[in-house]
């Protein structure tokens, strides 16, 4: 597997849309959380909304593992898009042919891409670990790894993002249709998922049924529902409304989905024309 690592990196280490992505991947981190600071410090904080809600920070040591990993959660196209342009560059070019015939088997050569997945979803797990650090640091409270288990809910969401453009890139391969593919199933389920919620509050509102956040229980919106914003004041008001968060439900099913798609993607590329 190094091997094949090495080689992997010498197809993309010169690649400007490598280095352009991941660029910009890092910036965004920073900067949509330093959002989120700035306004909740600048804005919120100041807007006489309630004490409870002045003293709220989401990123004080007790929130900023939560609040970063959720905020980061947004960015997690960035690196899918990397990974569809990686894998369906190798079928525009007739790389992945060339690495069977020159003695790569199939299981390897999608597996690298597996392998390559997962460290993308790593390296976002640092930055999102740095980043926390960082803004808990400013914001002046004492250290504390409150709530950090859900940076590793926030590396399960992002390698289930990665898993899905693996699988998009192989059933797809050309590179402008796999990213269009991509994003419009992504707002087809975020709009059904939202029907579905909408079903569920008139359900428990009118009948007494909750059925909790169906929404959550799609392929991907169960990755999101992992990550949520920290409790304050503003969710309080509205969590008698909203259906119950069966949260090992969503984080079951967000794991199987996971297998589906590291299953689906091996199966394809392996038994599929080259």
């Amino acid at each position: 597997m190094d091997k094949l690592l090495k080689i992997e990196w010498l197809k993309v280490k010169n690649y400007a849309a490598f280095k352009l992505l991941i660029i910009f991947f890092s910036l965004g981190v920073v900067l949509v959380n330093y959002a989120v600071y700035a306004i909740n410090k600048n804005i919120i904080a100041k807007a006489g909304g309630g004490k409870m809600l002045a003293l709220f920070n989401p990123y004080d040591f007790n929130n900023t593992w939560q609040s970063t990993s959720y905020a980061t959660g947004f960015l997690l196209i960035l690196p899918a898009m990397l990974i569809i342009i990686l894998i369906t560059n190798e079928y525009t070019f007739r790389t992945s042919r060339q690495n069977v015939i020159d003695g790569w088997s199939r299981s390897e050569f999608i597996t690298v891409k597996i392998v390559i997945a997962f460290l993308i979803a790593a390296y976002s797990t640092v930055l999102v670990i740095l980043t926390a650090t960082g803004f808990g640091l400013l914001s002046g409270s004492d250290f504390s790894l409150n709530q950090f288990s859900h940076v590793a809910f926030f590396f399960l969401k992002a390698l289930t993002y990665n898993m899905f453009a693996v699988l998009v890139a192989v059933l797809v391969r050309k590179t402008g249709f796999a990213i269009g593919v991509y994003f419009i199933y992504l707002g087809a389920e975020n709009f059904v998922s939202q029907m579905l919620d909408v079903a569920g509050m008139k359900w428990k509102a009118y009948n007494g049924t909750d059925m909790g956040s169906m929404g959550d229980y799609l392929p991907m919106n169960a990755a999101d529902g992992m990550l949520t914003f920290p409790d304050n004041p503003l969710k309080s008001f509205t969590r008698n409304i909203l259906p119950t968060d069966y949260f090992w439900l969503v984080i079951t099913l967000a794991i199987a989905y996971l297998i589906l798609f590291i299953w689906w993607s091996r199966k394809k590329y392996v038994q599929a024309d080259l």
